[in-house]
């Protein structure tokens, strides 16, 4: 990465129809670490923070009356993830073909701008890219 490519400071935020499976799928089979959850009396997770694999990362809860227009609505996130090694992204897709309810949609392969990219659909509907491109160094 590039000194003048900061550090995320953006957190993506979307809603599950079921929380914990959403979270063990982005945990074992995308790599990203559960940081902190937040479930109700219920049992229901409220809030949920998803450290990325390689930096960044994204907030979830589970989809629930109350809280609608607080993230995005279960299965229509997207969200593209850097992934500095393509043996990563290749062992990502090989996790993803293996999971249940997910898909490789496109890839691995490589992009005209010199990324080694993978697209996947998550259980929930939610589209995934995974990418060596760190961004545009900034001026």
């Amino acid at each position: 990465m590039s000194e003048k490519t900061p550090p995320p400071q953006v957190w993506p935020t979307f809603a599950a129809r079921d929380a914990r499976a959403q979270i063990a799928f982005l945990t074992d089979v995308l790599g990203f670490v559960e940081v902190v959850s937040y479930a109700g009396d219920d049992g229901v997770v409220q809030h949920a923070e998803l450290a990325g694999p390689a930096g960044g990362g994204v907030m979830m809860g589970q989809e629930r009356p109350g809280a609608e227009g607080r993230a995005t609505a279960a299965g229509s996130f997207t969200a593209y993830v850097v992934e500095p090694e393509a043996s990563a992204i290749d062992a990502l897709a090989e996790r993803v073909r293996a999971a249940d309810g997910a898909e490789v949609l496109r890839g691995p392969d490589d992009t005209d701008y010199g990324s080694h990219d993978v697209a996947i659909r998550d259980p929930e509907g939610n589209h995934w890219q995974f990418g060596t491109y760190p961004g545009a160094p900034r001026p």
